[in-house]
């Protein structure tokens, strides 16, 4: 591998401290143009406004570290495609985010802008093979993918919903991919998982409870997309091919299981999954008793532990692979049965 341990750790502290820089300068941007979150009382329970534009700190900051490694690296044809794949669309999809921060888009176009940028993606990631058919049918595959990278997206959206909830997650995430794709010499799916971890946790000083900014649209979805483009991106080697398949679905354990909860909840209450509310996974955490802070604690350790798991598959697929993903798919679907009966409104 051409990228060394040393040169990983160089990236991560760069974003780390690069995000945490910008996201001084950005808040005040966003108090000054009056991009707030103004607290309502029912959804927004924040006793200040708090100002939006976190996402153009971290996206900047994955931005200007990549870029920068890619033109000072010796990078071949095929690693600056990866990373093209990867950022573009996040690029794309973060200034919709912006957009959406800024002026509020109805649902629906938003979706379908979504499924145009994850679509075109997957349409291009089947087409020109650099990434496995494991169904061996093209459309079928590109179908697939589309979902997984817009699904995913949405997927950290929803659970952007409680300070600090989302960026330590993904934070959690992101090392995840990284370390297996590191493991895979998969050097640049592990540079950019790398890069993307260093610019959560650095946003993640700003934005811990009491949350002094908020990422917004702008950065959910531009970490959803970045994501779900490395997870299909990544590839493991392990056998056989469905715990191959099964390591994104665990690495995304805690934000499935919240955008499940709240999805399912929404139905059987005969509102729309599109719309807002306080039936995610952080809103029942604090109604069950805990702090807001300590709700996101758990959050960034359940995320932690569905990242364990999916390396324990990963490490040992043929000795404890097989206990351990029916070890994980039975608390998952005990969380989501005893989440959905605790209540989904103060």
């Amino acid at each position: 591998m051409s990228i060394t341990a040393t040169q990983f750790t160089i990236l991560f502290l760069s974003t780390f401290l690069l995000s945490g820089f910008l996201t001084w300068p950005v808040r005040k941007l966003a108090l000054y143009v009056g991009a707030l979150d103004q607290p309502d009382g029912d959804r927004k329970k924040q006793s200040t406004p708090v100002p939006y534009f976190g996402g153009i700190a971290i996206s900047i900051s994955i931005l200007i570290v990549s870029i920068s490694a890619i033109l000072f690296g010796a990078n071949s044809s095929l690693n600056i495609k990866i990373a093209l794949t990867v950022l573009v669309p996040a690029a794309i999809l973060g200034l919709l985010g912006l957009i959406d921060d800024l002026k509020t888009l109805p649902p629906k176009p938003r979706l379908a802008i979504q499924t145009f940028v994850g679509s075109s993606v997957a349409i291009y990631l089947i087409n020109s093979g650099t990434i496995g058919s494991p169904f061996n049918n093209q459309l079928f595959d590109t179908v697939i993918t589309a979902f997984w990278i817009v699904g995913i997206c949405n997927a950290v959206n929803f659970f952007d919903n409680l300070d600090g909830a989302a960026s330590g997650s993904t934070g959690a995430i992101f090392l995840g991919i990284f370390f297996i794709a590191f493991l895979e010499r998969q050097e640049m799916v592990a540079a950019l998982s790398i890069v993307a971890a260093g610019a959560t946790f650095g946003f993640l000083l700003w934005n811990k409870s009491p949350a002094k900014i908020y990422m917004g649209d702008a950065g959910s979805l531009f970490l959803g997309v970045l994501i779900g483009v490395l997870t299909i991106r990544l590839d493991s080697q392990i056998s056989p091919e469905w715990k191959s398949l099964l390591l994104p679905v665990l690495l995304m354990g805690i934000p499935l299981l919240d955008t499940s909860v709240a999805v399912l909840s929404r139905i059987s209450r005969g509102v729309s999954p599109l719309t807002g509310g306080r039936d995610h996974l952080s809103h029942r955490l604090v109604r069950a008793g805990l702090s807001r802070r300590k709700a996101a604690v758990v959050l960034w350790l359940a995320s932690g532990v569905c990242t364990l798991f999916a390396l324990g598959v990963y490490l040992y697929p043929d000795t404890l692979g097989s206990i351990l993903v029916a070890t994980f798919m039975s608390l998952w679907f005990l969380g989501l049965v005893l989440f959905l009966r605790t209540p989904s409104h103060d």
